[in-house]
């Protein structure tokens, strides 16, 4: 296969088992980031088409939830073979619509998978309890059962991941689902379905829609009682958005929602390997994710040896679009995110910051000189007032803001109403362990540039989310609990 070809695709919406286009004809062009092209053209849904997605679901639901937890588990486990299987193919197609470098790409492809696999070992865990009541009158039985039909909303930024994430626990579980992609990148989560439909899934179980101008189709799937999950990942302003919606018919919702990450720098750490977690922390994905370092908070005694290794780092990245040889980022995923990134370096600049490296779109990296490409970029001395440091960047810039006291930095680092993911780096591990502890965020990287895992709790403290997902409580957001009382 040449680098830049595609594999055989399924184009179409995936309903009961079927493959169909959408009711009126319509589609949406997939663009590849890095030469600015139409890749495909997948079919784009409309309220028809996902009403019939929800109908299927709902034929579905009664026997999959009777289906053993074995069964399931097995399923699942034939899913994560194989993807594990075609990881490369999956990979190459996470670039070429996505526009990540292939190395960032692979290690999505084996993560995605890694989900399939973990809740077909969860499947088989779904236990309740059973307790005598203080008074000794009854017994109390509680038990856990699937919610019901879930909708799956996932962003661009992890095509596979995101979507196997939210896929494994809600199966694992006994749900039924319709997963909307992103509109960016739908291509993957439809190879997704044709993988989990070979791996046995029944028809129905597993329903794939996109859609251009997608909130007429959500309104109406939100709408309609039969749905009761809502599983979203994304921002946090369309994430209000959909509680405002979802609060109509009172569903079930996890929200998974935007991050600001500060990244807390010792004088007491080991440089070179802060610098070395500062890479993967902001650079996996080429910044372009939830838990990507937004805020380098830095000891001042430290601060400029900091900026001049990481700015060095950062420099030595090569450019290019992903699938090309030794290419370590590439582009963003369109001409809006460029802009976005670029209006955030020039507002800190306008504010006194440093340009240590990178900093200007010079064009683009791609032979014929187009795709959404921007620097590596490195800004020392950033005025915490600028707009970088209260939003999130989503592209390969960091901000270094020089710190004096361990309690400027927690409450540097607390200065957001955003609370997903944190980043520290001490020697001293009781300080570390104490800031972990100060610091509002559901997840903390004491030492390490990445912690995702999906046998860990992935989720986030005020507005960046509702609920967790991965663990075993990733299978508890798609479970009810019912209690029953009983005496013998």
């Amino acid at each position: 296969m040449a680098p830049d070809s595609l594999p055989a695709l399924k184009t179409g919406l995936f309903i009961g088992g079927a493959w169909r286009d959408a009711s009126d004809g319509g589609t949406i062009e997939v663009i590849n980031p890095a030469t600015e092209t139409a890749i495909a053209s997948v079919a784009s849904a409309t309220a028809q088409d996902a009403m019939a997605a929800v109908d299927a679901a709902d034929l579905a639901a009664p026997a999959w939830a009777a289906t053993s937890p074995r069964e399931r588990s097995e399923i699942l486990r034939r899913a994560f073979d194989l993807m594990t299987a075609r990881k490369d193919e999956i990979a190459r197609l996470i670039v070429l619509e996505n526009g990540k470098a292939l190395p960032d790409a692979q290690g999505e492809a084996a993560y995605a998978a890694e989900f399939f696999r973990w809740y077909a070992e969860e499947a088989v865990r779904n236990i309740g309890d059973l307790y005598t009541a203080p008074s000794g009158a009854n017994r109390i039985m509680v038990t856990q059962q699937p919610v019901g039909i879930a909708l799956l909303i996932t962003p661009w930024n992890f095509p596979a991941a995101m979507g196997t994430r939210k896929i494994g626990p809600a199966l694992a579980a006994g749900c039924t689902v319709i997963l909307k992609p992103a509109s960016e990148t739908p291509l993957t989560a439809l190879l997704i379905a044709d993988i989990l439909a070979e791996a046995g899934v029944p028809d129905g179980v597993v329903n794939v829609i996109s859609a251009r101008g997608s909130s007429g189709v959500l309104e109406h799937i939100l709408d309609d009682d039969r749905v009761r999950k809502l599983s979203f990942t994304g921002s946090t302003e369309v994430g209000r958005t959909l509680l405002r919606q979802a609060a109509n018919t009172i569903v079930n919702c996890s929200m998974e929602l935007g991050g600001n990450a500060p990244f807390l720098v010792f004088a007491d750490a080991d440089i070179d390997a802060a610098v070395e977690g500062a890479m993967v922390a902001k650079m996996r994905n080429g910044g372009e994710a939830c838990t990507a370092a937004n805020r380098f908070y830095v000891e001042a005694s430290v601060a400029d040896i900091f900026a001049e290794k990481f700015a060095t780092a950062m420099s030595a990245l090569k450019v290019g679009p992903g699938l090309d040889a030794d290419v370590q980022l590439g582009p963003l995923v369109n001409a809006e995110a460029r802009e976005t990134v670029q209006a955030f370096v020039t507002d800190a600049l306008d504010r006194g910051a440093k340009l240590v490296t990178g900093g200007l779109v010079t064009g683009g990296a791609a032979p014929e000189g187009t795709g959404y490409f921007y620097p590596p970029t490195v800004l020392s001395n950033v005025d915490p007032k600028s707009d970088l440091c209260h939003d999130e960047i989503f592209g390969p810039v960091a901000p270094i803001i020089p710190f004096t006291s361990e309690d400027e930095a927690v409450a540097q680092a607390n200065d957001t109403e955003y609370g997903l993911i944190s980043y520290i780096y001490t020697a001293d591990i009781a300080k570390g362990l104490r800031v972990a502890e100060r610091i509002d965020s559901g997840m903390v990287g004491l030492n390490r540039g990445v912690i995702s895992d999906p046998a860990a709790p992935f989720g986030g403290m005020k507005q960046s989310g509702i609920g967790r997902e991965g663990a075993h409580d990733g299978m508890l957001e798609f479970l009810e609990k019912k209690y029953i009382a009983l005496s013998w």
